[in-house]
């Protein structure tokens, strides 16, 4: 364990995660605290911060620790709080969830979000975990080849649950309990982002890809970039590169979206969940592309 000011950070596994203690967010943050936040988010990608159990303000002053707020398109916030998103699913909803595929927030938007903040209220009495996938330790045991055909090239991202080409079928959509956009031709329009990143903080280099979002890689088409991409997202999601996180009532979750994939697990049919989320804006891809000409450096332990 290693102390940092009044905070703690213990590791949660090898590559990703860590649980942060000795601080209460319901008081105020010192800038102090912040900066070591933040340096923690940058070295595990995600953190966990147990027994809070903030308010909508106090979240909104953890998020705002971060970079600034930012408002999601196409799902609908909470009344007044446009900041926040209510994310619900009832006992009585059936069909999938939000967020149930691996995937890295907005990733089609010019500028994705930087990270989130997650919010456990209610809980069901099993399931509902969420996992997390490193993109940088998956990047740092990717095949060499691999490495070179992806370092300096671009992944093409579109929004396909929200557009019309790669709508997905209702039955695979979430519930009632979020209201989402869809049917938007303009979310099919293709983004570009580049395909591999570097941590500004840590200089450790990390893949930008995801199921959800990327349909090929740049120079490449969507067949030739199928068994590619593939490839590259079952080593990802590989058990080592990743954290599945049970939620207890109370605890905050925040990861970087630019470093991570993650996944909600839908196994808690008959039961409601609730949590709050907020997300925060910062660099964008382009901002954060790794070159080939820039030596990568892994962060200290």
């Amino acid at each position: 364990m290693t102390a940092t000011n009044t905070t703690t950070a213990r590791k949660l596994t090898g590559n990703i995660g860590a649980e942060i203690t000795g601080i209460d967010l319901r008081s105020s943050i010192s800038e102090i605290d912040a900066a070591d936040l933040r340096d923690c988010l940058a070295k595990h990608q995600v953190i966990f911060l147990p027994d809070q159990h903030l308010d909508l303000e106090q979240q909104k002053a953890l998020t705002s620790v971060f970079g600034p707020a930012l408002q999601l398109p196409y799902v609908t916030p909470m009344d007044a709080e446009p900041e926040i998103i209510r994310v619900y699913r009832g006992a009585e909803e059936k069909g999938g969830v939000f967020g149930g595929d691996w995937h890295s927030d907005f990733s089609f938007l010019e500028v994705p979000p930087s990270g989130s903040v997650l919010n456990a209220h209610t809980l069901p009495p099993y399931g509902g975990d969420t996992l997390w996938a490193s993109q940088a330790a998956a990047w740092d045991a990717l095949p060499d080849a691999l490495q070179d055909l992806l370092l300096g090239r671009d992944a093409i991202h579109v929004g396909k649950p929200y557009g019309v080409k790669w709508a997905p079928p209702v039955k695979e959509q979430s519930g009632a309990g979020i209201k989402m956009s869809r049917g938007d031709p303009t979310a099919d329009e293709e983004m570009k982002h580049p395909a591999v990143l570097q941590n500004p903080v840590t200089g450790r280099r990390m893949l930008y890809l995801n199921p959800t979002y990327v349909t090929r890689l740049d120079g490449l088409s969507e067949a030739e970039s199928a068994p590619l991409l593939d490839q590259i997202q079952r080593h990802v999601t590989r058990p080592e590169f990743c954290i599945r996180h049970p939620w207890k009532p109370g605890t905050i979750a925040v990861w970087d979206n630019l470093a991570t994939q993650h996944y909600a697990v839908n196994d808690y049919q008959g039961h409601e969940r609730l949590m709050y989320r907020t997300t925060f804006s910062g660099l964008s891809p382009r901002d954060m592309a790794a070159l080939p000409d820039k030596a990568p450096r892994v962060a200290a332990e």
